[in-house]
Parts: structure tokens; sequence; C-alpha cells
């Protein structure tokens, strides 16, 4: 988390809207155009500037979700089964050594199918069997790949940098922080522009929170069981937490 740093510039999507009294210097004429964020007050209150801004956040990952399997073929659906069974039995045992707790692991896909011809014919059988393992240590990332390819997965299929809960709830009150304080930049700009004081904040609405992870696809099972290859590095990207506000705030005449 040492990595955090706010984004206060990030992506704001503003939209104000002031109301006043007919014949005042602060009444908008437009209100049938305004944008699809503002907000026009159309029922005579006066004195109050809305707007919507939204705010980022970024930390490293400290998290990472694995797709791990062993995909067979074979003449006839209980070999296949045989072979998935065996080789699901293999990974077991190398997550196990890797000392991976018991509860970051959960069973994934399974199936066995017939491969059928193009005249509708059965011609053997294709299965696959797939856990999905949670590190809390992304460092351990391609380890854990290297070590489950050599115990015989044939299957990486993505891998998932995201957040902790307790981390992820951090970053969420600051994302939400760095909307409010844009949201409080962009007021003050409206109002210098029309020459009021704000006197305080009347209504604050907070949007979904939004959490970006970062994803790699199909990581190559073969690359990893040559002996020749390095082992297995990946450096993921910053995650993202965004959050958006529509804050409403008085003025002062």
């Amino acid at each position: 988390m040492d990595r955090r740093q706010f984004l206060t510039a990030s992506s704001v999507g503003v939209a104000a809207a002031v109301a006043g009294c007919m014949g005042s210097p602060l009444s908008s004429t437009e209100s049938d155009s305004t944008d699809s964020g503002s907000a026009a007050d159309g029922d005579g209150d006066d004195g109050k500037i809305t707007v919507s801004a939204s705010g980022e956040v970024e930390a490293e990952p400290d998290k990472a979700i694995i797709d791990i399997g062993v995909e067979a073929s074979g003449d006839t659906a209980d070999e296949v089964t045989s072979e998935l069974s065996s080789g699901a039995e293999q990974l077991r045992t190398a997550f196990d050594e890797l000392g991976i707790p018991e509860e970051n692991i959960e069973e994934g896909r399974y199936r066995v199918h017939p491969n059928h011809t193009r005249d509708g014919e059965t011609d053997g059988f294709e299965g696959a069997h797939s856990f999905e393992v949670t590190l809390t240590d992304t460092g351990r990332v391609g380890e854990v790949i290297d070590a489950s390819v050599e115990a015989g997965a044939n299957n990486i299929g993505r891998v998932n940098f995201t957040l902790q809960e307790a981390s992820k709830s951090e970053l969420r009150k600051d994302a939400i922080d760095a909307a409010l304080a844009n949201a409080d930049e962009e007021a003050s700009h409206i109002a210098d522009n029309r020459e009021v004081e704000l006197a305080g904040t009347t209504s604050v609405t907070t949007g979904d929170v939004r959490v970006d992870t970062v994803r790699y696809d199909n990581m190559s099972a073969e690359d990893s069981a040559d002996s020749a290859a390095p082992p297995t590095e990946i450096n993921a990207d910053p995650v993202t937490v965004s959050a958006s506000a529509t804050v409403t705030y008085e003025f002062a005449k």
C-alpha cells in the first residue's frame, strides 16, 4: 500500500447548475438544454450549486487469483475421467507443498464431453478440471504457475490481480475523498466565476465505487514446462479504485 497515490485530476466529469430568481445575474435561461450530468432547479429554489465529480486512487494489488487446471482426451469417458482425477490429485499435492491454505483453493470448471465428427458420430472424449487459486502474496504468482505446470497442469488460464477486502475498504474511502475534493474544487471555481461565496453543503450523494482489476489471459503452460525457460515472472500494473459524488452547495448572495 506504500505506492498508493491519489489521482486528484483524474477523469472529472462535472456538471453544475446555478439557480436564481428571474432577473438575477445567476438565473439560467437554458435549463431545457442542460448536460446529462446537470441538475437545474425547477422548483423555485435558489442559491444552490450542484456539482458531479469523480476521483480515483491507485495501489499495488495485494491479491491474485489464478485459474489452473488439467485437460485430457481419450477414447472413452472413463479414460478421460481417470486422467483428470489423477491430474487434479497431483495439483492438490503441489498446492499443499506450496503452503497454499485449503480455503484459498476452489474447485473451478469440471466437464467431460464427447467429440463429434461432422456427420454426428462420436470420436473420442475430452475433459477439463480446473481450480481457482487465491494468493495474498502476489510475488508468488510465477512460482505457483511453474510448480503447477511441473505437477502436470496443462491449462493455465487467466490471472486476476485485485485487492483484499481490507485494502478495498480503505481505498474506497480514499476514492470517495478524492471525488469530494474534486467536487469542492469545481464548486469553488463556479462560485468565483459567478462572484458568489459558498456557504456550505446541503446534500451529498455518492455513486458506485469500482475496482478495476488487472488481468492476464491464457498463460502458456508449454513455455513454463520448458526446462530451459527462466522462471515465470508477472509484474502487475497498479489496481485502480474509482468513485463518483454529486454535491449540492449553498451560496451566499
